[in-house]
């Protein structure tokens, strides 16, 4: 009897620690179905649509009833408000999520390390998204497509380093000549 009652408590307390867990997290209630932060393992599923010839993995993607909400974990510390390069990654997860597993998406969240925001899924912000897109693509094309920063960190992690020509050396702040 004393050993059910133990085997209860833990039970319990390890209960309420994975709650405390979850709000920590910023973690919407919801069923996580697909997680690609490696905190669980390894997700070598990537999002893609071929419409829009679009590719990417949220952070989270949580069931929220009959919706599904992606989550977007920055490590930062937030602004007074989303960047506008973050609302739109955002965005892209809504517009993949729809397209490939065909559910609504009414919003998403991005996650600061102090704070959340929720971006509701407009059509506006699926048309800017769609803009932006096209905007990107052409310049590619006409080849004025440049990097826009000096951060050696931010170019070392970033997921199309080892093709662009316009990457930093060794965190010097210069452009490389290795191709």
């Amino acid at each position: 009897m004393e050993i059910a009652i133990g085997l209860i408590l833990l039970a319990l307390m390890l209960w309420l620690f994975s709650a405390r867990l979850r709000k920590d997290s910023g973690l919407p209630d919801g069923e996580v179905v697909y997680s690609d932060t490696g905190a669980w393992q390894r997700n070598d599923r990537a999002l893609f649509s071929k419409r829009h010839q679009l590719t990417g993995k949220p952070d989270y993607l949580i069931r929220d009833n009959d919706a599904i909400v992606p989550v977007e974990i920055k490590s930062g510390a937030a602004p007074a408000r989303p960047r506008e390069g973050h609302v739109l990654q955002l965005a892209a997860y809504c517009l993949l999520v729809e397209e490939e597993l065909g559910v609504k998406v009414p919003r998403g969240i991005i996650q600061y390390s102090d704070r959340q925001f929720v971006i509701q899924y407009t059509r506006e912000l699926r048309s800017t998204l769609l803009r932006t897109l096209e905007h990107m693509r052409a310049d590619a094309e006409a080849g004025d497509a440049a990097r826009s920063h000096n951060q050696a960190g931010r170019c070392r992690t970033c997921g199309v380093r080892e093709a662009c020509d316009e990457r930093l050396d060794g965190g010097q702040g210069t452009v490389s000549s290795e191709q």
